[in-house]
């Protein structure tokens, strides 16, 4: 096996069960820490569903997430830009950013949009500040194509994401709930250094904190960013909120006024 990342050899670490049926060979580059395992093949029974049923965290981590993300798009770039959700599953974190204010469109080629229906991304009428993934990475074969392929698609030079780290070797079958073995949909883990060879392969800077991350070719303050993460981020996020305007309402009139000219146009 060769690494997914930095393409050198990788050596076989374990072996588990996925899927309750398959044992998979997992493996570790020691050049830039990725654990990747072998080829998946068992990756069409594993998304046999798009959101697997066991993902009984869907809703609060995306209500967390737009807590966290509220300060930093605020601080980095205003409200006035568009921004772009790539891998947006239900479109949930999307109808959540646009509740707060933020000019938020989604992507996903594989599931269906459920909450931001008529919000769906086009390049009309232009670039976004920033494109976001969460809960990606750790799905992907290929993660450096598929983050060139958002920086491409958003026409922006800002990837914001979130995927969890380990540290030092890795952990332990049955200690790290985040191979997630029984749904078989998780297939690459990251340390930081992992990531940090990522930004460099791409001439853009990392930021990183918790299971948080950035690359970016903008400038800004890692103190700021670990504010906006960490804690205080919440706080930030409400007091944010009461300063710009929710889109909730503006995007039911528009939806009104597109539904009102289907059917018109029908007649």
């Amino acid at each position: 096996m060769y690494c997914r990342v930095c393409n050198q050899k990788t050596s076989e670490i374990f072996s588990h069960q996925v899927l309750e049926k398959y044992k998979v060979k997992y493996f570790l580059c020691e050049g830039c820490g990725l654990l990747q395992t072998e080829k998946p093949y068992w990756r069409d029974e594993a998304y046999s569903e798009a959101i697997a049923i066991v993902d009984t965290g869907l809703v609060a981590r995306n209500i967390n997430i737009s807590n966290r993300l509220t300060p930093l798009l605020f601080l980095m770039f205003g409200t006035s830009g568009r921004y772009l959700d790539v891998a947006g599953g239900t479109g949930l974190l999307t109808r959540l950013m646009r509740d707060i204010g933020f000019d938020y469109y989604w992507n996903d080629q594989y599931c269906e949009n459920v909450h931001a229906k008529g919000f769906e991304y086009s390049d009309f009428p232009g670039s976004c500040f920033a494109v976001t993934a969460f809960e990606v990475l750790e799905h992907l074969e290929q993660p450096e194509s598929f983050i060139i392929s958002a920086l491409d698609l958003a026409q922006t030079d800002t990837f914001i994401f979130s995927t969890d780290l380990y540290t030092g070797k890795p952990p332990i079958p049955g200690k790290w709930w985040y191979y997630s073995f029984e749904t078989g949909q998780h297939i690459s883990f990251y340390q930081l250094r992992t990531l940090k060879f990522i930004a460099r392969k791409l001439e853009m800077s990392l930021y990183s904190f918790n299971n948080f991350h950035m690359f970016t070719k903008q400038h800004f303050s890692r103190r700021k960013f670990q504010l906006c993460i960490g804690r205080l981020g919440k706080l930030i996020s409400l007091i944010i909120q009461r300063r710009i305007n929710s889109r909730t309402m503006a995007d039911h009139k528009m939806m009104l006024r597109e539904t009102y000219n289907s059917e018109k146009n029908l007649l």
